[in-house]
């Protein structure tokens, strides 16, 4: 070990020097770059690709340091580590972002050809797939960006038309006409899980519809009266006495003039309402299952962007859903078949991508059946074949799996995979494969495209472009993801593994944290509180927010993030910094002989080593049980308080006070320590690590803390002795330390010390006088206290300060008699209020509580200024 001159360590971390630099020495080298080798064990992710429609927020920050840890440990452990990069088409959103680019160069959709469009939609890809693979270099991801794919590359399409067709050949795909969720801003149907519910404020309108051949009128409450002009029926409990009568009678249908039944179904609550339910099967749900079980006519009344269609009165057509709704009540009050309008709060789906209320929406579309599918899909997660971190989201998985519907695989789109199917121009026939026809200009081919999600379930087996990667790499290791893609994405994966490959796409599911502001809201653009995480990048650097962001993120439970909070990471990173600086600058001075490393050992370097040898256990164990906050807070712990804060000024004593020898026995054997804890930091802390690491030597081009070695613990260094014996010592100079805070003993100023023990021993005598600043230090079992000393305990070990000449006697009781007396009241005044039952019956918890601590506090250091001040007294 060399280490560098100290004119090129410079007195405090830049970030933005060191991060530029050595990404591009490790893109340069190619370090990341996995190739198959069969004397290696692989270790594989790939990444949760982010869609193309915008840029990298908080959350992502978290999930992709999460990964790159995962990947940079394994690396260092030996495996071949390989990260596969890549981004998705994100149908619905990218074609949205498309339009909406093409409106404001004055571009409208309807005029261009697909072709057309889909050059546009590359061209988006091309800018905004670029920008998010750019902050993904920022944030210090070790990625194989030479296996960088994206979910329409040609390979991966292909793949995913040979599923389509595959399914569709053995009956799991078919074609029909069923109730979709509609999205009108998009005109395409959507799944459930793309679905988000939303209180609305509305109102519960009360028709009446009349009874053919008599008086009667048969009251329905809506929330939705504009289908009405849809509605094929009107709906009664068959146990209802008050409308058993009217069964297989007919009503006539307001304002439509159409005469429609009254049927009897056990769906129908008698209960809410007034028991009878409009049925419009075209447009509910319920009503269509309803529709299914009566065979009653459906009549679609809405076009695709949910205007009205020509399926309704002449004056209704053509008009906004909310702007028919208005005409059909005015027509209703204006008939005198409106009986009331009351206020009603209930829940409305909002398309996730286009936010607008949808449309359940009778359309023929692609369907997908599961029940099958899932089944061994559900089994591996429940035999502990693919394992989830937390493992509470099994039940959720579970539950979802067991009551899985028929997927809805196509979409009104241009943008994304199309559909492999032809329909003969003549005789309708259908044909299904992976190349079109060979005739093809006597086929036309289908429209729509596939879901996203039906093309990024093959991600995890298909990034890899041949055999042999296939083989070697899949299945998968780690999938780190959202837990709000489960379904989307997770269960389906799992699915497709399963029924492609026979085999599971991966070993562990690595469920991230949700990110929320300090208020306990999502973050989000709309609310203004999500920050851009390329500025805090900027501000504070890029291992700064990695460590934060898994300091603070315990498994399983949501983030509540600040800003201000990505100063822990940037402390953390400054310690590091000044601890390695400190041991470099005298580095200068100091010869560094690896020979001396296991020479002149004491208590304090066994101790050291013990520490770093229990940490890296608890560490690993963290690491390998993906408990990452737990490994955050343990590599936090020791790297801060063990090695900076103890072990560095520990080392001082020495270091200024040893033979020459001793110094660099001490000094080689410091750096190699600190070496190795930079390792242990890397995989958190990327580029400051290996900043650092490149100053300890002299490393030949292409070296990189990186690939090196992780340190394997050793349970025979683990030396609970020394732990003991410097843990005493730590305790002593703690206990001292603060007595001179709580006198306000000047730094400036040395003391003299008693030691009441017969346990303290001259090393340690040794490193107290340094530490506290004490010139003299009698240590004996026999001592006896001096008059105005400040005395603490620690174990058996009594402390005693002689005050005399050190600070003003008076003037020090002086001001502890009237702290003594303002705590006093305090206390009297707390006392008082918690003895009063009105107050403690009638106030919040909370502020009982609050009180309640204050008196302990209070009491704690009431008991402590009584004790300094009969230390004055004597």
């Amino acid at each position: 070990m060399k280490p560098k001159n100290l004119s090129e360590i410079p007195k405090a971390y830049n970030p933005s020097d060191a991060e530029g630099k050595w990404y591009k020495y490790w893109y340069d080298h190619n370090l990341y770059h996995s190739e198959v080798d069969e004397t290696k064990i692989p270790y594989t992710i790939v990444i949760p690709p982010p869609n193309i429609t915008g840029i990298l927020h908080i959350g992502h920050i978290l999930n992709n340091t999460l990964q790159d840890i995962y990947i940079r440990y394994k690396r260092m452990m030996g495996f071949n580590a390989c990260w596969v990069p890549g981004i998705d088409h994100a149908s619905i959103a990218t074609e949205a972002k498309v339009v909406a680019m093409l409106k404001e160069r004055g571009i409208d959709k309807k005029d261009l050809t697909r072709e057309e469009f889909l050059k546009y939609c590359y061209e988006w890809k091309e800018k905004y797939g670029g920008i998010i693979f750019q902050q993904l270099r920022k944030l210090g991801v070790s990625c194989d960006w030479q296996r960088e794919r994206f979910t329409m590359d040609e390979h991966y399409y292909r793949k995913v038309i040979e599923a389509f067709v595959k399914l569709y050949k053995e009956g799991y795909i078919y074609r029909g006409y069923r109730m979709v969720n509609w999205d009108p801003a998009s005109k395409s149907a959507i799944s459930d899980e793309e679905v988000f519910y939303k209180e609305v404020k509305g109102n519960l309108w009360h028709i009446k519809y009349p009874v053919e051949g008599s008086d009667e009128f048969l009251v329905v409450a809506t929330t939705r009266p504009e289908t009405m002009l849809g509605d094929t029926a009107v709906a009664v409990n068959p146990n209802d006495e008050r409308y058993k009568h009217l069964i297989g009678k007919t009503v006539k249908l307001p304002i439509v003039g159409r005469e429609i039944p009254v049927i009897a179904d056990e769906y129908v609550d008698m209960e809410f309402g007034t028991g009878a339910v409009k049925v419009t099967p075209a447009h509910d749900v319920n009503d269509y299952e309803m529709g299914l079980r009566h065979n009653l006519e459906m009549i679609n009344i809405f076009n695709e962007d949910a205007s009205t269609n020509e399926n309704v009165p002449e004056e209704f057509r053509n008009l906004d859903r909310y702007e028919a709704r208005k005409k059909v009540v005015k027509t209703l009050e204006e008939l005198g078949v409106l009986l009331k309008t009351e206020d009603y709060t209930h829940k409305v789906g909002y398309s996730q991508r286009g936010n607008v209320p949808i449309e359940p929406y009778l359309s023929e579309q692609w369907f997908m059946k599961m029940d099958e599918l899932a089944k061994p899909a559900l089994e591996v997660v429940l035999d502990g074949k693919i394992k989830f971190h937390p493992e509470h989201w099994i039940k959720t998985y579970e539950h979802w799996m067991t009551n899985i519907r028929d997927w809805c695989i196509s979409r009104q789109l241009w943008w994304g995979h199309r559909i492999p199917v032809w329909y003969h121009k003549e005789t309708g026939e259908i044909y299904c494969e992976v190349d079109p026809p060979a005739d093809i200009e006597n086929w036309t081919q289908d429209e729509d495209v596939l879901d996203t999600w039906a093309s990024s379930w093959l991600w995890a087996q298909d990034v890899f472009t041949n055999e042999r990667d296939q083989r070697y790499y899949y299945p998968t290791d780690l999938l780190v993801t959202a837990p709000d893609i489960i379904f989307f994405w997770v269960a389906r994966m799992i699915i497709a593994g399963m029924h492609f490959m026979k085999e599971i796409p991966f070993k562990d599911v690595y469920f991230t944290s949700t990110v929320r502001d300090t208020q306990g809201r999502k973050m989000s653009k709309s609310l203004g509180n999500s920050p851009d995480p390329l500025d805090l990048i900027e501000e504070y650097g890029a291992d700064a927010l990695r460590f934060t962001m898994t300091y603070i993120s315990p498994l399983g439970q949501d983030v509540h993030f600040s800003n201000e909070m990505v100063e822990i990471g940037r402390n953390f990173a400054n310690k590091i910094w000044n601890a390695g600086r400190f041991l470099l600058m005298n580095a200068q001075n100091i010869e560094i002989k690896p020979d001396l490393a296991d020479k002149h050992i004491d208590f304090t370097d066994r101790w050291i080593i013990s520490r770093f040898n229990r940490t890296l256990k608890e560490f690993t164990d963290a690491i390998d049980n993906f408990e990452v906050n737990a490994a955050s807070k343990i590599l936090y712990s020791y790297v801060w308080n063990d090695f900076c804060d103890w072990y560095v000024e520990l080392s001082k004593e020495r270091l200024y006070k040893g033979s020459d020898e001793e110094k660099s026995a001490v000094l080689t054997r410091a750096l190699k320590l600190y070496e190795e804890m930079l390792k242990m930091v890397h995989p958190f802390m990327p580029f400051i690590t290996e900043e650092i690491w490149q100053l300890l030597d002299s490393r030949k081009e292409g070296e990189s803390i990186s690939i090196e070695e992780f340190p394997k613990y050793d349970e025979q260094k683990i030396d609970s002795g020394a732990e003991k014996e410097t843990g005493f010592l730590q305790d002593i100079v703690t206990a001292i330390r603060n007595i001179r805070g709580e006198l306000n003993i000047p730094p400036s100023k040395n003391i003299n010390l008693l030691l009441k023990s017969g346990e303290v021993t001259e090393g340690q005598i040794r490193y107290i006088k340094a530490l506290v600043k004490a010139d003299k230090i009698e240590a004996g079992a026999n001592l006896v206290k001096p008059k105005a000393s400040a005395s603490s305990v620690v174990k058996d070990c009594e402390i005693f300060v002689p005050l005399e000449g050190l600070i003003d006697l008076d003037k020090e009781r002086g001001r502890i008699e009237k702290e003594i007396e303002r705590i006093s009241k305090s206390l009297e005044g707390v006392k008082k209020k918690l003895s009063n039952e009105n107050f403690v019956s009638k106030a919040p918890a909370d502020v009982v509580e609050r009180e309640k601590a204050k008196q302990k506090d209070w009491e704690t250091a009431l008991e402590k200024l009584e004790s300094i001040y009969n230390d004055l007294k004597d």
